[in-house]
């Protein structure tokens, strides 16, 4: 068969409910567009581990994508194209494919040339990526060199710059609201103080939003650092005022105490983007409000339940939301490649879908405006800014 070209499309960092209905928009569109699409394998990874043999074996790397093949994940959560957290350009050199190392043997390298290799030897005539921020500043990096990439965000953290809404988001706040009204009952029935560890490393959003929603009576976010003494005392109002005697709080994985000069990790070891894993301020706030609220309660503590959503929150199928955003982000990058606008990251701005250069996802971070949405002195949204705002409220930059 002849084609009109050939679309690449590749899923980077963590899983996230809507990759595959991304995957499958994409997919369909393209094909009823005389395109062939070649889907990659663990997002960089596929790239950087490709052998550019047209005798070498590479059906672990790359996947010819049909209808067929697309249909059927559509419906289902996470990726069936796998994903990874490689980095091509700052490869550790225990990560270099065998038949590299002679090649590259520094402690890190840039693995870029064999990206661009594998594309040629593949023959991607145009790049979707769908990732984060970590995902697509390496797209960023390609399009630089002249490949042509129309990105589409995703990440929990709704995080991306440049667009008001990435995939994943609302399945995370939507599993974050059923999550915490869930465990009411165990704080509850025990008369405790309920604190929940969210995703979140440098934006509050996956906080603030279910905290918006009537899920908790605060939340604590990686934007303004927060005083336990004072967060205790929130809560332990909060709880006596409560006819069942419990209080809720979202802390931020990425959230810090005032006299903290860091984040809490789960261990020194950084992924490739620098990243070390987050985890533990929940058990921290946890552990100092069982210690603080004598204080706040005449004396007599109060014991706590402590739970980090994790991995609940990104896992299983879809919502509504994360089903027909992907589906329009995907339309949507195809209208630019039939454009040939390349260079470009899909996204909603002010309700629209449109697009944005995508040098915009390492020009800035994309946080929650503290001065407009939250209380410093309340730890909670704002609740005095909805007219004119976006659907999800704090997600728009303007």
């Amino acid at each position: 068969m002849s084609y009109r070209g050939t679309i690449g499309i590749l899923t980077g960092g963590g899983d996230v409910p809507g990759l595959n209905p991304a995957i499958r928009a994409v997919t369909f569109r393209a094909l009823r567009e005389g395109y062939r699409v070649v889907g990659i394998r663990r997002g960089w990874g596929g790239l950087v581990d490709y052998l550019p043999d047209k005798q070498a074996d590479n059906s672990d790397h790359v996947q010819i994508l049909s209808e067929d093949i697309v249909n059927r994940a559509g419906r289902t959560g996470g990726t069936f194209l796998h994903t990874s957290r490689t980095l091509p350009a700052r490869l550790p050199r225990t990560a270099v494919p065998p038949h590299l190392r002679v090649q590259y043997d520094n402690d890190f390298n840039d693995l870029t040339p064999q990206v661009l290799r594998a594309l040629e030897a593949i023959g991607i005539d145009y790049l979707i990526p769908i990732g984060g921020d970590d995902t697509l500043s390496y797209a960023e990096r390609l399009s630089r060199e002249g490949v042509p990439v129309v990105a589409i965000p995703k990440t929990m953290d709704n995080d991306v710059s440049g667009t008001d809404y990435c995939i994943g988001f609302s399945t995370c706040v939507t599993r974050t609201i059923e999550l915490t009204h869930t465990l009411r009952t165990t704080a509850g029935s025990h008369e405790r103080l309920l604190v929940i560890e969210v995703f979140g490393r440098y934006a509050g959003f996956t906080a603030m939003l279910p905290t918006v929603a009537g899920a908790a009576d605060r939340c604590v976010i990686p934007e303004q650092p927060f005083d336990m003494e004072h967060l205790t005392k929130l809560l332990v109002e909060d709880r006596n005022r409560h006819p069942s005697a419990y209080a809720v709080v979202l802390v931020s994985e990425g959230a810090t105490m005032v006299d903290e000069e860091s984040m809490s990790f789960e261990s020194i070891e950084s992924d490739q983007y620098g990243h070390r894993k987050l985890g533990g301020i929940g058990d921290k706030v946890a552990a100092r409000l069982k210690e603080l609220s004598p204080k706040f309660n005449n004396g007599k503590r109060i014991n706590i339940v402590n739970q980090r959503l994790g991995y609940l929150v990104r896992c299983g199928n879809p919502d509504a939301i994360d089903s027909i955003v992907p589906m329009a982000y995907g339309n949507l990058a195809l209208d630019l490649i039939l454009e040939n606008r390349v260079g470009q990251l899909v996204a909603l701005r002010n309700g629209c879908y449109t697009s944005v250069p995508i040098d915009i996802v390492t020009s800035r971070k994309k946080v929650v405006a503290v001065e407009r949405h939250y209380n410093k002195e309340r730890y909670r949204p704002k609740y005095e800014t909805f007219r004119d705002q976006p659907m999800f409220i704090m997600t728009s930059e303007d």
